[in-house]
């Protein structure tokens, strides 16, 4: 799905750029006394820079006219010592407001981040990686940069042409009303200019989104794109999306350049017009030569603030995209909460129960009706449930409504009688761990990846030795039932940093030290989504064999995608249609339910399809790759 995709972007009420922009004060609050300061520094500059004009009217109206060398010497060093000022107060303009920007784009990317780790999963299947991730780096620096520059001198120089423009009517009427007439033509076409760029801001920034994507997805799918030999063609689909870019980004370059042209001639066109003027008064008297001298210095002190208009009016167009953008992740609703009131449960026995669960998934067309379609089970305190059905009949999902990563479009998920929605998320996620089939590891070393559900015995408080000592012992226990000793090959032994997303260790050792991360919880309900798929015979049979000393006082919901996984539970239970239709030992639907038997007959013929087409190819049982295979 792409950031044009209209489910991704439904259409907004459009703001005005001013608008838009005052959305970032929330943010920007604390750092407005130094961006006020900043523009004050630059108006003292601007300011320092106009009055030179007057000291060259002064040399030439006085010691020049009268040829009074010595009166000449004092003024230049006027000059000069005003240019050393404007220098230092261009100085202190930036050194004011670096600091407080940078902390401005800090708190952003930190609020940006703490909404994505609270938004549903729901959002995330909707949006891809490249698009959040170009607004919490690029979308971020482009506010921080305008911020610190574009803001300050967008509005220094609008005021800076507003008293240079009274500056120069002072001087002569005449001239400066020329002046000023002639610059109209330059509003009128900054007004129109903003329309239509920013529609191209917008799409430039949305399509470099999609470009990320497209990188972050080849890079994480290299070993897919070289095993099918299809990196020709993921590089021409790259292709087609960096060419869409650069056509838009043309676009952009078109129509700034467009705007450039008017604001280079027009001030150029006043500039000419007002010099044959000025002659023609000189040589009529009308005002003297230091006069002429002064209001052509004027005029090109002005030449930059009016010159930048457009340059900054472009910026400014990006920097509101770019709020756009932000704040499209930031207005994102979250119907997954905490309760006002949440219930607390000190230690819960561990019973878990489906009572009536309805769940649709949002985007799923009404005429398919429900995923779940009045699923009821009951898990009694330490007992094993697996849960067998066809693919695709929702057992993952109904696995999901545990810990609320979706939630029941009706009915309820019961902890020891309490609905999971009266619950806090972090208490309940606490209470209840899992365990994914496609498992996801961090880049981080082992021992971390393996506590992460324990955060007291891990960061600052692992430096007391008892709680070291207590974080060692779960580690050891934890990978020692999901047979995950491989971690202690490795270069830094547990401490070794794995790849992005574990991709430095096969398929089998991420899904054990996954599994090895649920177990170290140690919650009160153990969710696994078939945590063993990726794992040959022998290795599945020794942490089935020491996963039950677990499951015997730990309540768990075992999603089953091969026969040997059913073997664990106390009972199944069978998903069939959105309900569950039948529970009972693996015996009992063996004898009674024809389904039952149907559905482990596929499984059957798909472990063993899964078996011969990966034979060879598990290196489970090969030593843990050391160096920078292990380290990367």
């Amino acid at each position: 799905m792409t950031a044009t995709d209209p489910t991704l972007h439904p259409p907004r009420p459009r703001r005005g750029t001013v608008r838009a922009l005052l959305r970032l004060r929330a943010y920007v609050g604390p750092a407005m006394p130094m961006i006020i300061a900043s523009m004050f520094a630059y108006l003292v500059a601007q300011s320092i820079a106009l009055t030179i004009p007057r000291v060259f009217e002064a040399i030439v109206d006085g010691p020049l006219a009268s040829g009074d060398r010595a009166a000449v010497l004092p003024l230049s060093l006027l000059v000069l010592a005003l240019g050393t000022a404007e220098a230092a107060m261009f100085a202190l303009r930036r050194w004011l407001v670096i600091g407080p920007t940078t902390r401005v784009e800090a708190r952003m990317r930190d609020a940006l981040y703490a909404k994505l780790q609270d938004l549903p999963v729901s959002f995330h299947d909707r949006w891809p990686s490249g698009q959040l991730l170009s607004r919490a780096v690029s979308d971020l620096g482009l506010i921080r940069r305008w911020l610190a520059f574009g803001l300050v001198l967008l509005i220094g120089n609008l005021l800076v042409s507003i008293i240079g423009a009274v500056i120069l009517i002072s001087m002569n009427w005449m001239l400066g009303l020329v002046f000023l007439v002639c610059s109209i033509p330059l509003w009128i076409v900054g007004y129109r200019f903003e329309g239509r760029y920013s529609e191209v801001s917008r799409r430039s920034q949305d399509q470099s989104g999609d470009l990320a994507t497209a990188v972050e997805e080849s890079v994480h799918g290299i070993r897919v794109l070289k095993a099918f030999g299809r990196g020709a063609h993921a590089l021409s689909s790259f292709r087609a999306r960096a060419e869409q870019l650069r056509s838009t980004e043309i676009e952009k370059a078109r129509l700034d350049s467009g705007i450039w042209a008017w604001i280079l001639i027009v001030p150029a066109v006043a500039l000419a017009i007002c010099l044959v003027l000025g002659v023609a008064l000189a040589a009529q008297g009308q005002m003297s030569v230091g006069q002429l001298v002064a209001f052509f210095a004027t005029a090109a002190v002005l030449a930059w603030p009016i010159e930048s208009i457009g340059f900054l009016l472009a910026f400014s167009l990006d920097a509101r995209t770019a709020t756009d953008r932000y704040f499209d992740i930031m207005d994102s609703e979250n119907e997954i909460t905490d309760p006002e009131h949440p219930v607390s449960l000190e230690r819960p026995r561990g019973e878990l129960a489906f009572r009536g669960v309805h769940f649709r998934y949002q985007d799923s067309p009404e005429r398919f009706g429900d995923l779940l379609d009045g699923v009821d089970l009951v898990l009694e305190p330490g007992e094993t449930m697996a849960l067998v059905g066809l693919t695709g009949c929702g057992k993952t999902t109904m696995t999901a409504l545990t810990t609320r990563l979706y939630d029941v479009t009706s009915g309820s998920v019961e902890l020891d009688g309490v609905d999971v929605r009266a619950l806090d998320r972090e208490e309940l996620r606490r209470h209840i761990a899992m365990a994914f089939e496609d498992a996801t590891l961090f880049s981080a070393s082992v021992r971390e990846n393996v506590l992460l559900g324990r955060p007291e015995l891990t960061g600052d408080a692992a430096s007391d030795p008892a709680v070291a000592a207590e974080a060692t012992r779960v580690l050891d226990e934890a990978l020692r039932i999901a047979q995950a000793g491989f971690a202690y090959g490795l270069p830094d032994g547990v401490d070794t940093t794995v790849g992005e997303e574990g991709m430095s260790l096969s398929g089998g050792q991420r899904q054990r030290l996954a599994l090895a991360r649920a177990v170290a919880a140690a919650p009160a309900v153990l969710v696994l989504d078939d945590p063993l798929s990726a794992l040959d015979v022998a290795t599945e049979a020794k942490v089935e064999a020491e996963l039950r000393s677990v499951l015997a006082s730990t309540t768990a919901l075992i999603v089953a995608h091969r026969p040997s996984t059913v073997m664990l539970a106390d009972r199944v239970a069978l998903l069939e249609g959105g309900r569950i239709t039948a529970v009972g030992t693996h015996s009992e639907l063996l004898r009674e339910s024809e389904h039952y038997r149907f559905v482990l007959s596929s499984l059957e013929d798909e472990e063993r399809r899964a078996r011969t087409e990966t034979r060879g190819l598990i290196d489970d049982e090969l030593p843990a790759p050391q160096g920078e295979e292990a380290v990367r």
